[in-house]
């Protein structure tokens, strides 16, 4: 049995975790430049993301970072195709992993149908998807303890979506205040 994501005894451990450093060298996807404007001008696009990954895998009985990870290299192979106008889904074989990756998917495609109802035109293009999902591919590997059930990732994903006003509240994720992060 895993502990909950709040217990004090793994926040203090966490308080304590030793991650590993992630060179330039060592990033994956390193063709995708993240510059802070890109990531400033798709900051609603990045945070729903978040929010998006940290949904599906709370919402997914045992899943941990490891499967994050998995979705996460899935989802960003599913996006370098559509780039190249092909649309083939990548779907990863784990089935904890599998069911990340679709929630986060169907997130995309509700996000996108949004926008065209508020604006009347395609605003996300792949290439902004795939940048945010590299960003958060890059973060979940700097947050990883090596632990084969560890959730340093989630747990760090969950306290930075709260800081930006979210949290799972009784009938979901709630908002508290107007984020400029969530409003695009």
């Amino acid at each position: 049995m895993s502990c909950a994501l709040d217990c004090p005894y793994l926040e203090e451990a966490r308080r304590r975790e030793r991650y590993r450093k992630l060179d330039a060298e060592q990033a994956p996807n390193r063709d995708v430049e993240l510059s802070e404007r890109f990531l400033q001008e798709r900051q609603a696009l990045a945070t729903f993301a978040g929010f998006s990954l940290l949904d599906a895998a709370l919402s997914t009985s045992g899943a941990v970072d490891s499967d994050v990870r998995e979705a996460l290299e899935s989802l960003i192979r599913t996006y370098r195709t559509r780039e190249s106008g092909l649309y083939y889904e990548t779907r990863p074989t784990n089935l904890i992993a599998g069911a990340i990756h679709q929630r986060v998917q169907q997130g995309f495609e509700q996000y996108r149908e949004r926008q065209r109802e508020r604006t009347g035109v395609n605003t996300v293009r792949d290439a902004d998807i795939l940048g945010v999902l590299v960003f958060w591919q890059r973060l979940a590997l700097v947050r990883n303890n090596g632990r084969r059930l560890g959730r340093p990732f989630l747990a760090s994903l969950r306290d930075s979506l709260a800081q930006a006003g979210l949290s799972l509240g009784p009938g979901g994720w709630e908002t508290r205040g107007a984020s400029p992060l969530i409003v695009s």
